[in-house]
């Protein structure tokens, strides 16, 4: 996410007040990681919670047919657009030679999933201001755009997008690429190269197959193995600028978060999130760096990266509400023969994600009764998703993304493949700029926000609602990939296009019709309660 979001909260905590341990770790965006030997399943899975006010609109895009010769634009400013053709903010940044063709691949605000099983979560770590140089024409995602238009293995993915920005230059604040195919996965850090001509900074490192990894909004490659291709890539002239730049001596151990950020190279989620999969490393939030990945104490399957993108610290000291917990004598009137019962409960009223103006009302009651502590769900994400990518399967079948939008903890997702020929067309409709009932992220969004005015009365109801959809998604899948890895076995393609598709598109439906009986269920429970 833009650093501009950054800023905006930043102010904000300021202006009310707030405080607490992570403060300046407000920013948005977390990518979970899994390699194929550290998976329940032999997949590799990446992971991405848009945290800002991206545009939520999303199509399979086409592959498209270049003549020889022929120049392919590079934009700026469609992360605000309404409508797949709308382009009242976009502007041509510059033109690059177009290939041949182009593959099919998902456009999300960040493009993440194309039909060879190449898939990107995202993440904005910004990086040393004076690096950002508008001239570059590439914003980063355009460059995953054209490298999931263009390539099918991580690999080539990292050395087209290195080299596309150092030759056309990096115009955006630096980023974070968690980049998976069907057999390895890869971070890929990148930032602007400063003044003077346009190129960039960038490195990748590997993930072990049988580690996991992620990345919040602050680099995470530190020491670079030169000599060893199989794990690191980086930008041909890395050393020399980092030196002409002043962020390198030459002489003491190279570490790449030093050169394009210089904070400490990890916050809270990614503590937290290493402690849950590894929890044997007891991992110290004190320590300078954190390892870049760990081998998981188990194996990890998707259904554990959606409960991680869940994640709001509960059961542990950093839980924002632990302190707003109350014992509460429950009065219930019958009215047939008008009697009372009384109940004694311990009510837990506010949730993780309150406002910032009712979090300064409670913080001034009583002094840090809420710390200001960024959770892994919060409630201005725009969309996420979790990415497998599974090499014993067709393309077409083996990557999928389990998508949702609004907060991850509190909105279903739906499966959507590799091989779809087109997303639910409410899917296809922006609703961040106003209220649109043909927008998809409201029919989640309407009943998720009425959830949290009495976070006791609607968690357990929503929560339930969630993990019944989710159990029901991951089961009905396994058949529907069956049937469909089996019909393009038998040469059956386009019968197997249609399945997934139906398969896509009757989730979205389905979770969009509970989520609106659900709101209309809340309701009615605040007419009878409050």
């Amino acid at each position: 996410m833009k650093r501009i979001l950054t800023i905006s909260i930043t102010l904000l905590a300021l202006t009310f007040g707030l405080k607490g341990q992570n403060d300046i770790e407000v920013g948005s965006c977390t990518s979970i990681t899994v390699g194929k030997s550290a998976s329940t399943d032999g997949s590799t899975i990446t992971s991405h919670t848009c945290d800002s006010d991206f545009r939520t609109w999303l199509v399979m895009e086409p592959s498209v047919t270049y003549g020889k010769g022929d120049m392919e634009p590079v934009f700026k400013g469609r992360l605000h657009t309404d409508l797949p053709w709308d382009m009242r903010t976009v502007t041509e940044s510059g033109k690059i030679p177009a290939p041949e063709k182009t593959y099919r691949f998902l456009n999300t605000a960040y493009p993440c999933m194309n039909e060879k099983q190449l898939a990107m979560g995202e993440t904005t770590v910004e990086g040393r201001p004076e690096l950002v140089n508008p001239a570059g024409i590439f914003q980063i995602e355009e460059l995953q755009r054209i490298a999931l238009q263009r390539c099918s293995t991580a690999r080539e993915a990292i050395k087209l997008m290195g080299e596309l920005a150092q030759e056309y230059g990096y115009g955006d604040w630096a980023e974070c690429l968690t980049i998976i195919d069907k057999n390895e996965v890869w971070h890929f850090e990148i930032a602007g190269s400063g003044p003077g001509k346009p190129s960039a900074l960038w490195a990748a490192q590997r993930v072990p197959d049988d580690h996991v990894s992620v990345s919040a909004n602050i680099t995470r490659i530190g020491t670079i193995e030169w000599d060893n291709p199989d794990y690191f890539m980086y930008s041909s002239d890395l050393k020399e600028r980092s030196k002409k730049l002043g962020y390198w001596d030459g002489k003491s151990e190279f570490k790449f978060h030093k050169v394009i950020d210089g904070r400490k190279p990890f916050g809270i989620r990614d503590w937290f999130i290493l402690n849950e999969l590894a929890p044997s490393l007891n991992l110290s939030y004190d320590a300078e760096e954190l390892p870049f990945s760990v081998k998981p104490d188990r194996k990890v399957s998707p259904e554990m990266i959606t409960a991680l993108l869940r994640s709001t610290y509960e059961g542990t000291e950093y839980y924002m509400v632990k302190g707003l917990s109350i014992d509460f004598k429950r009065r219930v009137w019958n009215p047939y023969d008008n009697s009372v019962t009384v109940t004694d409960e311990h009510i837990t009223p506010v949730s993780p994600f309150m406002s910032n103006e009712i979090r300064a009302l409670l913080n001034h009651l009583k002094p840090d009764v809420v710390p200001n502590i960024r959770t892994v769900a919060v409630i201005r994400c725009s969309y996420s998703s979790v990415i497998q990518a599974r090499n014993w399967l067709p393309d077409a079948v083996g990557g999928v993304v389990y998508f949702s939008y609004d907060n991850p903890a509190q909105s279903p997702r739906i499966p959507i493949y590799a091989g779809i020929e087109q997303i639910h067309e409410d899917f296809q409709v922006c609703g961040q700029h106003d209220y649109r009932p043909d927008a998809a992220i409201w029919a989640y969004r309407e009943t998720n926000r009425l959830s949290t005015i009495d976070w006791n009365k609607t968690r357990d109801l929503l929560e339930e609602e969630v993990m019944a959809l989710e159990s029901k998604m991951f089961k009905s899948c396994a058949a529907v990939e069956d049937e469909a890895a089996k019909l393009i076995e038998e040469g059956k393609a386009e019968e197997a296009q249609e399945l997934l598709t139906r398969q896509t598109n009757d989730f979205a439906s389905l979770t969009m019709q509970r989520w609106q009986e659900l709101k209309e269920k809340l309701w009615m429970i605040f007419v009878r309660s409050m």
